[in-house]
């Protein structure tokens, strides 16, 4: 996992890239967006604004074909980062979720408002969820800027 301290941190290291520069088109977005639905910007990402208290997991998320990007708004969460290979698996990848789940201990990291953090996908996160966190989450492809099977 990828932690930055600021928005700012992240324009300066990752501003390189079609796929850096629709989080930033995303992220630049937030006043037009609903909260907790989906939006897309082109085939590569689809984004997110979540407010509120999410579903905690006792499990571990991981990724293959996108990995995440949270941008911290506002209040405090915890995560939870492991090596998938240092973890049980629990449920097996799916494809058309993109997901798997894990068990295990991890460490432990606090985020607060203006972090972005950036989840590798060798790795699996558990959020602590509270209900006062705002932040953008984006779902970026691991290409480049298009999806190899279209």
């Amino acid at each position: 996992m990828i932690i930055l301290n600021t928005l700012e941190d992240f324009k300066r290291i990752y501003h390189a890239g079609k796929k850096w520069q629709r989080c930033m088109e995303a992220i630049n977005n937030l006043n037009n967006i609903q909260p907790n639905i989906f939006y897309s910007i082109g085939d590569s990402l689809v984004y997110r604004l979540a407010e509120g208290e999410a579903e905690r997991t006792e499990l571990f998320e991981g990724h293959r074909r996108y990995f995440d990007v949270h941008y911290y708004l506002a209040g405090e969460e915890q995560v939870d980062v492991a090596a998938k290979n240092t973890l049980t698996p629990e449920m097996a990848y799916r494809d058309e979720s993109d997901r798997e789940f894990f068990s295990g201990q991890g460490v432990k990291h606090q985020l607060k408002p203006g972090n972005v953090i950036i989840c590798e996908n060798h790795e699996a996160h558990r959020f602590s969820h509270p209900k006062d966190v705002r932040k953008v989450i984006l779902k970026v492809t691991i290409e480049e800027t298009y999806f190899l099977n279209k």
